[in-house]
């Protein structure tokens, strides 16, 4: 299976940080948060990454080079100024990801998934997979419910905060142009009505780094004595 870290976005929340460097390349625990995720990959087994880019992309070619440091091969997918969104990036990434289905994984969170659970993991045509946490107090409206397994509209019940963890058949963006600037949420809401839309629950340590301050007390975190995050 391929994996692919978004990391095209322009970081407007993390400004000035963002400013003069990816969001993706600020670190926490004397690591860039990417690289966090290039070896917890590395350690479950995959090998192959696709990486998108707009925003001082080239920094990011300039710091991962072509994976080999972590036994990966990384391929990019650059994407022109101000990024072409969610499913416009993945959709003008399907050349390089294949035919199976694929990992993808935001590049400005941290957590401990166990991505090995899915190196193998697959889905059904045209659906996906998405892993979910308890909703943090930023977005505590959360995204939608889970049914079991099954990902479905919030109806007044309890929900949870899509991670931006998941696994996608290709032909889930079929209908996505290659260079569409487009939201992912339209495809979910689509994949919800066929019922094409599965998902998890994962109360691991999990953090959507999107401001200075939420960077700042996750680095803190690493440096503590007993450090949930090492």
């Amino acid at each position: 299976m391929k994996a692919m870290i978004l990391a095209a976005g322009r970081g407007e929340r993390m400004r000035p940080l963002t400013d003069h460097t990816p969001k993706p390349l600020l670190v926490a625990g004397g690591k860039p948060l990417i690289v966090w995720h290039l070896e917890r990959l590395a350690a479950a087994g995959f090998r192959d990454i696709v990486i998108n880019h707009a925003h001082l992309g080239a920094q990011i070619e300039a710091a991962l080079g072509d994976g080999a440091k972590w036994g990966l091969t990384i391929t990019y997918s650059p994407e022109p100024p101000g990024a072409l969104e969610t499913a416009g990036g993945i959709a003008t990434a399907l050349p390089l990801l294949g035919e199976a289905p694929f990992l993808v994984v935001n590049g400005d969170v941290y957590c401990d998934f166990d991505f090995g659970r899915f190196f193998r993991s697959t889905v059904a045509n045209g659906a996906a997979h998405l892993v979910m946490v308890d909703n943090p107090a930023h977005h505590a409206g959360g995204d939608f419910s889970l049914d079991g397994d099954r990902i479905v509209y919030a109806d007044g019940g309890p929900t949870v905060t899509y991670a931006g963890i998941g696994i996608f058949s290709p032909s889930f963006f079929a209908g996505v142009h290659p260079g569409t600037v487009m939201k992912l949420r339209p495809l979910l809401d689509a994949a919800i009505a066929a019922r094409r839309l599965t998902g998890e629950r994962f109360t691991g340590r999990w953090v959507d780094v999107g401001t200075p301050q939420r960077l700042a007390e996750l680095d803190n975190e690493f440096r503590q004595p007993a450090s949930r995050t090492a």
